[in-house]
């Protein structure tokens, strides 16, 4: 895990900083027993190059879930995070009875929108300035934009 939260290429859109090694091993003991943390790792050697995020949004009558991943770079581009996120949607839908999944990235994260397309999840919006993760030196909020994305059961089995 601190192979890729230990970057700030990989945590720049997150709600988080760079990790520490030691926040890396108390942040893998609260994700290994938290059940919206999927961890992905390599059939090969079980080496864990990343995680997927998937949890159910209140009401949980509505049967919303949220998916959210982090990878380590040095495995892009083998389309380990189009197949993680896939085999857990489908997962979601078929096991856990999910009606819709949405996701949500910044709109300079060109990498993330595009991986939510080819999962052919669509962009519902664009929220202009919703939500900041980081303060400038004076202390102010600096404000980002949201892309939002979402399928829902119909689509994903074309229904």
């Amino acid at each position: 895990m601190n192979e890729y939260l230990s970057k700030e290429q990989v945590v720049r859109y997150e709600p988080y900083g760079v990790f520490t090694e030691e926040d890396c091993k108390n942040e893998a003991v609260k994700r290994s027993s938290n059940k919206a943390f999927w961890a992905v790792c390599l059939k090969a050697n079980n080496k864990l190059i990343g995680n997927v995020y998937f949890n159910q949004q209140e009401p949980k009558e509505f049967l919303n879930w949220e998916i959210g991943y982090v990878f380590n770079p040095q495995y892009y581009g083998n389309g380990y995070a189009t197949e993680s996120c896939r085999a857990v949607i489908d997962y979601g839908f078929k096991k856990l009875k999910a009606r819709r999944i949405v996701a949500m990235c910044n709109p300079e994260n060109i990498a993330s929108w595009k991986l939510l397309e080819r999962l052919n999840m669509r962009r519902e919006g664009h929220l202009l300035k919703n939500i900041f993760f980081k303060r400038d030196e004076k202390g102010e909020c600096i404000w980002v934009d949201t892309y939002e994305y979402a399928i829902l059961i119909d689509e994903w089995y074309g229904l």
